[in-house]
């Protein structure tokens, strides 16, 4: 089980496209662990939750196969690998930081990833647009921007009283939509 989480860990860069292949072969076609039909199943339920696709299949795999001690043997199997990858990076890149080509790559990133997020955050924005309407989806982004950025209230507490605004009854909230 571990071993073949692991490979799935170190072959499967670019995230759950790359991924989702190498476990349906370790899975399905050489350990046979399920047929095609309940992988299938498995990628539909993996694909509905949040987080990376890779560890809620493995854990999921694992824990089917070999109970929790597989779920966590799994999971540490698939991300062990990024993990190791990263902090081995992270200390070349300590090494060389001083040199002037290793400081320009550094902050060549800030601008991309600056762009990735904006998207992002343009993406959700039009989300919360079409889904709940424009002038109530603004509201709530204003009033998320106002509670984290000036009031400074932490983002998981703005996002449990959103949840809580969502369940509260439409006619307990005073209006009639």
């Amino acid at each position: 089980m571990i071993v073949a989480f692991f490979r799935v860990g170190m072959l499967g860069f670019g995230g759950g496209p790359s991924a989702i292949p190498l476990i349906h072969q370790e899975a399905v076609k050489k350990y046979k662990w399920m047929s095609n039909e309940e992988f299938s199943d498995t990628l539909a339920i993996a694909n509905t939750l949040p987080g990376p696709i890779a560890t809620k299949m493995g854990g999921y795999i694992g824990y089917r196969v070999t109970g929790v001690v597989g779920c966590i043997g799994a999971l540490l199997a698939t991300v062990a690998p990024t993990a190791i990858i990263i902090i081995f990076l992270l200390q070349v890149l300590q090494k060389f930081k001083d040199i002037p080509w290793v400081q320009h790559m550094s902050m060549s990133v800030v601008p991309v990833v600056a762009v990735m997020l904006a998207t992002m955050t343009w993406d959700f924005a039009k989300k919360s647009g079409e889904t709940l309407g424009w002038v109530k989806g603004s509201i709530l982004i204003f009033s998320a921007l106002l509670l984290t950025e000036f009031l400074h209230i932490h983002p998981a507490i703005v996002i449990l009283a959103f949840i809580i605004y969502v369940f509260i009854p439409i006619s307990k909230r005073g209006s009639k939509e």
